[in-house]
């Protein structure tokens, strides 16, 4: 098997000669740029600059050699301006962030030192005064006045003019020249490798509009505004597929069409029947029109994998949702709502198992579930708050080994971490975390 078939088989529950490997398919499966040197150490490789594509997080964007040593089946293809399924080297440029980390980015002009070393991060173009995003020294990433959640409890949250939102959304549909060109981009990929591809840049998320905060205390307020809001915003995401999906579906496997956590550590952000008012409907829609453009596009691959499917199981373009925290009990909720793959399977979260994950994702949990009503995992192969900064490598070993060994019985499993590899992990942990699965 090659990756692209590894991947497609764990996500059709079919059999594969060994469980799909992740490392940054997509922005929470991924390793901080100041830890991808030591990986690369670690490995035996040649140094190089890592490729930073993810200014917040300060993520590296994997080198396809790297990908090879730890066996991983999956690349990102991010609209038309990122992958690494080929080399770009016109798109990227020499940044040092203020002497910490000589790297590769696609756009040194967002970035300025301030005396002190900080590090600040705006828009290409934008005056650096005007920057919100900051890396202090002895920070690893950038963050913003109130790590971007604000809640002020004196006064009302804000609400969009509503007919502005569906204005300014309207207004930036993709153009036919930018279709033809994430068309090509992703035809590109689809020819320059046999791994899967993950492609991000559909935009279909609803979230937490202006904060995790404000947001919640409007579902709970003014729910009729929240059902106006994600009606439009769905909409939009709606027209954004049947758009670009017919043109892009021949080339990409998965789609990531969402990054909403709705966990915290211990519980869900909102009660589950919140969620299930306020956000099943609207991501129904959106991924109901993924698997309807689709077909009319002609685009659904008929395979091996597709045809080994069970029941329920679709074919074609899976779609992804990223959502952190203590979300077990949103798993249904999430299968209602359509979509194929969850990410990051956080367990440690909330007080359930990983076996409890598989057995409420596979279905073979809960009352008037259907049979063959299924949702892989994408993730959760060792806990990154606890195990991997603090164990040892014989722990790291161990966990991975017994959690792959849960997640991926019966199929429906592709391993990563859960979330991204942060700046203080070694590179003999990471390796010794691909290593360990089987």
């Amino acid at each position: 098997m090659n990756g692209r078939d590894r991947i497609l088989a764990a996500l059709s529950f079919a059999p594969a000669d060994r469980t799909p490997r992740d490392l940054g398919g997509m922005r929470s499966t991924g390793i901080s740029a100041f830890a991808y040197g030591d990986l690369i150490r670690a490995l035996g490789l040649p140094p190089r600059l890592p490729r930073v594509y993810d200014t917040m997080q300060m993520l590296a964007l994997p080198d396809r050699d790297v990908l090879d040593a730890l066996g991983c089946d999956v690349v990102p293809v991010e609209g038309a301006e990122c992958t690494n399924a080929f080399d770009e080297p016109d798109r990227w440029h020499e940044f040092d962030f203020g002497g910490r980390l000589p790297a590769l980015v696609a756009h040194p002009d967002q970035y300025a030192v301030l005396p002190d070393g900080t590090v600040t991060a705006g828009t290409p173009g934008e005056p650096a005064t005007t920057h919100r995003q900051v890396m202090p020294p002895s920070s690893y990433v950038f963050d913003e006045p109130h790590g971007g959640q604000p809640l002020d409890l004196s006064a009302e949250p804000e609400r969009e003019d509503l007919d502005r939102l569906a204005d300014r959304l309207e207004a930036g549909q993709p153009s036919p020249a930018r279709i033809d060109a994430i068309a090509a981009y992703c035809a590109r990929a689809r020819a320059a490798t046999d791994r899967a591809i993950m492609f991000s840049g559909l935009g279909a998320g609803l979230g937490y509009p202006g904060g995790f905060p404000a947001w919640s205390v409007l579902c709970l307020t003014d729910p009729d505004y929240v059902h106006a809001y994600h009606d439009i915003v769905t909409a939009a995401a709606v027209r954004r597929i049947e758009l670009i999906l017919p043109r892009i579906a021949p080339y990409v496997d998965i789609l990531m069409l969402s990054a909403d956590d709705q966990g915290l550590q211990d519980r869900t952000i909102l009660p589950p029947r919140i969620f299930r008012d306020l956000y099943v409907p609207y991501y129904r829609r959106v991924t109901d029109a993924v698997h309807a453009s689709a077909v009319h596009g002609a685009a659904v691959r008929t395979s091996a994998v597709d045809a080994a499917a069970p029941p329920g199981v679709r074919p074609g373009v899976r779609t992804f949702l990223h959502s952190c925290g203590a979300v077990y009990d949103l798993i249904d909720d999430f299968v209602e709502c359509g979509f194929d793959i969850l990410n990051p399977v956080q367990w440690p979260a909330g007080g359930h198992t990983p076996a409890e994950w598989k057995a409420r994702a596979s279905g073979a949990e809960g009352p008037g579930r259907p049979a063959g009503r299924r949702l892989a995992l994408w993730g959760g192969g060792v806990n990154t708050q606890a195990t991997l900064p603090l164990g040892s490598i014989d722990d790291v070993r161990t966990e991975v080994s017994r959690t792959v060994e849960t997640l991926a019985a019966g199929g429906g499993y592709v391993f990563a971490a859960i979330h991204n590899l942060l700046a203080e992990i070694p590179g003999e942990k990471v390796v010794a975390m691909y290593d360990a699965v089987v």
